[in-house]
């Protein structure tokens, strides 16, 4: 079983759609194995960001995901479960985002977009074992 990392970001829980985004991908076929509701403290945002560093939006970005509660949780499921997570979340930009996608039916902003999803079998592993270090 192939397993990917997930963040319901502060705008989602601020919107109680967590339960919401977690159906999507349980109709997926996806199962939770781990979630923790949690403040990202700057430091883990920077290091889970690290590729963005430099880049115009990394500093709000960071801003935002310190900003208040997320949901942070492990998927499992078949073959390219990360690949099934980014397909059901939709493009980064909402406006973009396919309609039935997450982020096509509920989010309008590009910074807040409700979800992130790991974008490849090693960054799952390297962000599970950020967050969930005991799964590694």
């Amino acid at each position: 079983m192939d397993r990917t990392l997930i963040i319901v970001k502060p705008d989602g829980v601020r919107r109680g759609l967590m339960g919401e985004i977690l159906t999507r991908f349980e109709r997926r076929g996806l199962r939770l194995v781990a979630a923790e509701i949690r403040t990202l403290d700057e430091a883990t945002v920077r290091n889970h960001y690290a590729e963005h560093d430099g880049k115009p939006f990394f500093d709000p970005l960071v801003d935002f995901l310190t900003s208040g509660p997320v949901l942070v949780g492990v998927l499992e499921g078949g073959e390219d479960t990360w690949r099934v997570v980014r397909t059901t979340i939709g493009a980064t930009n909402p406006k973009e985002a396919a309609p039935g996608t997450i982020r096509g039916d509920l989010s309008i902003e590009v910074r807040e977009n409700l979800v992130h999803g790991s974008d490849s079998p090693e960054s799952a592993a390297r962000e599970i074992a950020l967050f969930f270090p005991h799964l590694g």
